[in-house]
Parts: C-alpha cells; structure tokens; sequence
C-alpha cells in the first residue's frame, strides 16, 4: 500500500493513525479531526485514480469545494488508534461529485460521511468537470445510494 492508500474494488483505502494533536485532552479524537480525516480519503482516494488536485488547476482551471457533509459519530476513537476511511463515489450529478465515507477501527464503524463536492473555475463558480476528469472517475462510480 502506498502513502496514498490503495484503491480495492471501487473503494479507497487509506489508514490513519491517531496521534496526540488529533485528541481533546481525555484522549479522545476531537469532532473536528474527523473532517481532517474524512478529506485525506478524498484527496488520496482521487489521486489514486490519477487526478492530481494541483495538475488539475492548472491545465484545466478546475478544483474542488465542498458545498455540504453530513458526519454521523458512532463511536469514539482515542490516542493511538489505528483507523481506516473507507471512501467511495457513488454518483456525480453536473458539477457535483458524491462520496460516502466511513471511518473504521477493525470493523467497528467510528464514523460516517455523506460529502458533496462541486468542480470550480479559479473564480469559485461551478463548473462542469472537464471530460478527462470524468473519464477518470467513471470507471470507479459504485452507483449505491450514498
């Protein structure tokens, strides 16, 4: 596995180890780490698939913003945990790209997201994504419900 994680079956892989800066002061990962979390799976999980974010901008003017995430906390995660996200993309719909996310202990579920992101221009004004981005993400839709 690389330090980007690896992609099995449509699903991205990445692990994640919890370290002091990530836990309130009982050591417990506070609620806001799992958003740092959640958008290092997206981020490697797409450069897996070959979409390099700073390539992207500049030979096709195009980023990501993130426009609405659910996040649904099952369990706690502490200190020193070894954890898992677990991220797939279930659909696109113009400009927007879906991802389900979650976030394991062994197979205990820790936490879930529901991400919608939407392609950009330079001036933060959607845009639909360029052909080559779809074409790299189309062979990995999963079509489930996210």
């Amino acid at each position: 596995m690389s330090l980007s994680g690896e992609v099995v079956e449509k699903e991205h892989r990445l692990p994640v180890r919890v370290y002091y800066e990530d836990t309130d002061f009982t050591g417990v990962v506070y609620h806001g780490a799992y958003v740092r979390f959640f958008e290092r799976g997206r981020s490697d999980y797409l450069r897996c698939i070959g979409i390099n974010h700073a390539a992207l901008m500049e030979r096709e003017a195009t980023a990501f913003s993130v426009t609405q995430m659910t996040i649904a906390f099952r369990r706690a995660a502490r200190i020193d945990d070894a954890l898992l996200v677990r991220t797939r993309l279930p659909r696109t719909a113009g400009a927007r790209l879906y991802f389900a996310q979650t976030i394991t202990r062994s197979d205990e579920v820790i936490a879930t997201a529901q991400v919608e992101a939407v392609c950009i221009d330079p001036s933060g004004r959607a845009r639909r994504p360029p052909k080559a981005l779809v074409d790299l993400v189309t062979p990995y839709l999963t079509g489930d419900v996210p």
